[in-house]
């Protein structure tokens, strides 16, 4: 039996540090909270790309009305858009990711995707997979309760991250290997193909995955005594991605995912709309 533990609702860390420079007023309010991996899509996109955010932690279980007004499941992330009258708002995270990466081609002039129309289309395969078999496959190994079924929720887990990285070298392949001259024209075509390239920066893939990957750094590990055993590219990238300034500044000190995700291990009864989904074989919310 696991000791039962309290989730946190406060950062720490370097994501506190973040969160206290992002405590005034601004255009986009972003509700969120400190465990959550949807909401660190979103938090690692702003800081990246550059636009100008307020962060307002919230209680997602509790669903105060603030975050009802923009998030009507109540679930985080939200946003809150202050230049309408009245303000607006957006859920779901990939939605979100997709507004601010618009909204920064105006403004910021940042990008986490490719400039080459094949290259984005690959990208966004790496994505559609990540959300369709990483995420979940994630919450089914940490829920999963008898040792058979932890044993096989764990190996689909590897399978659905060996897709990806498969994904990862197939863009490297098609996209770097195809007749690039010289070092000026390699680092051009490899923009936006993210962290997997040594030289490469933080992408979309890497922020769609990455909260799911830090979270089986540590979380998985904890109570299902996960490691990573894809080789050492796997592991410069993970390097990579968790050592990434923008990504590391959203992250709390282990002890908020380690004590948050308790109520996930022990599958404890409606523990929040994801779990229920996970648990009745439906797709997430």
């Amino acid at each position: 039996m696991l000791e039962e533990k309290n989730y946190h609702l406060q950062c720490t860390g370097s994501a506190m540090e973040t969160v206290e420079r992002h405590s005034a007023a601004e255009d986009i309010t972003l509700f969120g909270s400190c465990f959550c991996p949807f909401v660190q899509r979103v938090w690692v996109a702003l800081e990246y790309l550059g636009i100008p955010y307020k962060y307002y932690e919230v209680d997602p279980y509790k669903k105060p009305a603030d975050l009802l007004e923009v998030s009507p499941k109540g679930l985080v992330p939200g946003l809150k858009l202050h230049k309408y009258t009245p303000p607006r708002a957006l859920n779901e995270s990939t939605v979100i990711l997709e507004y601010i990466e618009d909204l920064a081609a105006s403004t910021t002039r940042r990008s986490l995707l490719p400039t080459d129309p094949y290259a984005r289309a690959l990208v966004r395969l790496q994505c559609d997979h990540i959300g369709r078999s990483v995420v979940p496959a994630w919450y089914r190994f940490l829920q999963a309760q008898e040792q058979a079924a932890q044993i096989e929720a764990g190996k689909d887990f590897r399978t659905s991250i060996e897709n990806p990285v498969a994904l990862f070298e197939r863009a490297e392949r098609e996209i770097m290997q195809g007749g690039a001259s010289g070092v000026g024209e390699q680092r051009a075509l490899g923009a936006g193909l993210g962290l997997w390239l040594e030289n490469g920066d933080l992408n979309l893939s890497d922020v769609m995955v990455g909260p799911w990957i830090f979270r089986a750094s540590n979380v998985l590990k904890h109570y299902r005594g996960f490691e990573f055993a894809l080789g050492d590219k796997f592991g410069a990238w993970i390097n990579r991605l968790f050592n990434h300034p923008d990504f590391k500044s959203t992250c709390s000190t282990e002890a908020v995912y380690i004590d948050s995700y308790e109520r996930y291990a022990s599958n404890r009864p409606n523990t929040s709309q994801v779990a229920n989904a996970i648990n009745s074989g439906k797709p997430l919310p």
